[in-house]
């Protein structure tokens, strides 16, 4: 039988750890040599699944990352795939510490720049949108086919503006406009309105809608170098009227915004969101800690990066406490993770009914696991603020939002916080886009990448086999930061993608 050192075909991620990682599909019975001992493979380890490394009696805790993923639910002998079927949740139970853990960043030793635009709140976009904003769902449909109107050859016309997007959701009528959910909405639809990456917007509405027109512009900055048009269907006379009407306007906000230009701006006017979705066992490893190297990078440019998704930071919240500048920032974190407890207890749930089938099947088992490897993709930098779900970002350095995990959902209340690029990472493949801001997509392993080359641009697999490391695989996603936020179109956006992906958090009762 085929014999190899443990390192050869598997990650060991710390000395004290007690499973190991497989870099290729192990076959039962192949032997591995691992700390002066033979290792014999039990049954047959998925590629990145674990192995246990030691004999592991029913209810020990098993360490990944040096840290508890999970207690395994009946005996495990050394070589034995662990998985779901002997492996479970732990009781999370840590003790808080707060600004204990600090790193200082260094200011970059050069500054380094971007082709932006200006924008006269003194932020700058990496794209140049007409926005056509609804209130409401009623004006769905009117806003689609206003925007329609506008895609293909006819933007050729308008070489400076990177198209028209209509931000068309499912809510803004049967809810308390002051309710939590009316607020979430109203910060989501005034975030994008007012965002730095849409030059003009038009908002649209029905006319009769709980939150109309009028409300939502209400709360837009006095500031803005927004070019801001309204209609509303019943007063403009019915759909067809309306989709004449919008036309001419968007017409109108398409030449005055093609008259903007690209200028140069430091990299510290980037806000960069931090996202992951179809993760496997790879993720923690691979492409999140080379994106929290980027984010590490962005920091030290004076730049922002907003890392996301609440109940996947849960049981892992501990090492963000230690990076908090103060106990105010970690203990916001906390007060956000007691609120998942009580939202999702109140619905028959609990916050570990999580990873995803698909999350399992690329070898993650317990939601402490993906949490741990989910950190990973915010780098090292103290924690400077925590936003709750599209509330305006404003600090420097890296912070978090409050967001949901599902991605289109998280990745829109980045955007509405002002993120101006998004990096996503994915092991198992992810087709997600976005407008206005742009999505860098990152794989997690080279076969993901290949499989599906027209969807990633970026690949961090070969952090697994050693011809890249993770510092390396780094610098490479910050550049691809920089050039994407100089206008380079990312592979989700050379497939048009994003219109679809506008999802708001919905919260409340619909009366």
């Amino acid at each position: 039988m085929t014999q190899s050192d443990l390192r050869e075909v598997a990650l060991l991620l710390r000395e004290q750890d007690d499973v190991a990682v497989a870099t290729r599909d192990l076959a039962a019975g192949e032997v591995l040599r691992h700390d002066g001992r033979e290792l014999t493979v039990a049954n047959p380890v998925p590629r990145g699944h674990k192995i246990a490394l030691r004999d592991l009696t029913t209810g020990t805790p098993i360490h990944k990352y040096g840290q508890v993923i999970g207690r395994t639910t009946a005996d495990v002998p050394a070589g034995d795939h662990v998985h779901a079927h002997n492996l479970g949740m732990a009781a999370v139970d840590h003790e808080y510490e707060f600004g204990t853990a600090l790193v200082e960043i260094p200011p970059a030793e050069y500054g380094r720049t971007f082709q932006g635009y200006r924008r006269s709140d003194g932020s700058v976009g990496t794209r140049n949108f007409v926005g056509i904003v609804t209130s409401v769902n009623c004006s769905a449909s009117t806003a689609r086919m206003i925007a329609d109107q506008f895609r293909g050859p006819i933007m050729d016309v308008y070489p400076n503006v990177d198209g028209v997007v209509a931000l068309a959701h499912d809510s803004g009528c049967g809810m308390v406009p002051a309710s939590e959910g009316g607020q979430i909405l109203l910060r989501t639809l005034r975030g994008y309105a007012s965002h730095p990456n849409i030059g003009g917007i038009l908002v649209l509405g029905l006319g009769c809608e709980m939150i109309g027109v009028d409300t939502l512009l209400a709360g837009l900055p006095d500031d803005s170098d927004t070019i801001v048009e309204r209609l509303t269907i019943q007063d403009t006379g019915g759909v067809r009227a309306t989709v004449r009407a919008g036309a001419d306007v968007v017409r109108t906000l398409l030449e005055r915004l093609n008259e903007r230009r690209r200028e140069t701006f430091p990299a510290s006017k980037l806000v960069v969101g931090l996202n992951c979705g179809g993760s496997d066992g790879y993720s923690g490893i691979t492409a999140n800690p080379a994106l929290g190297h980027a984010s590490d990078l962005l920091v030290a440019q004076g730049a922002t990066t907003v890392l996301a998704e609440t109940p996947e930071v849960f049981g892992a919240e501990h090492l963000l406490t230690r990076r908090a500048v103060s106990k105010e920032v970690g203990q916001r974190l906390l007060d956000r993770i007691a609120w998942w407890h009580r939202y999702v207890e109140a619905g028959g749930g609990t916050l570990d009914n999580n990873p995803s089938p698909g999350n399992k099947a690329g070898g993650l088992t317990t939601i402490l696991e993906k949490s741990l490897g989910a950190v990973a993709k915010g780098g090292s930098a103290p924690l400077t603020a925590v936003y709750e779900y599209a509330e305006k970002i404003t600090d420097r350095g890296f912070t978090f939002m409050d967001t949901p995990g599902y991605d289109p959902v998280s990745v829109t209340g980045l955007v509405a916080g002002g993120a101006t690029v998004v990096v996503f990472t994915t092991g198992r493949g992810s087709v997600l886009g976005g407008k206005p801001a742009p999505v860098l997509k990152v794989a997690t392993n080279s076969e993901t990448y290949q499989r599906m080359r027209e969807d990633m641009d970026l690949d961090t697999g070969g952090i697994v086999t050693g011809s890249l490391t993770i510092t390396d695989a780094g610098e490479q996603i910050f550049e691809a930061i920089l050039a994407v936020a100089s206008g380079q179109v990312t592979c989700s956006e050379d497939l048009d993608l994003g219109r679809d992906e506008f999802i708001p958090w919905q919260l409340g009762a619909v009366t």
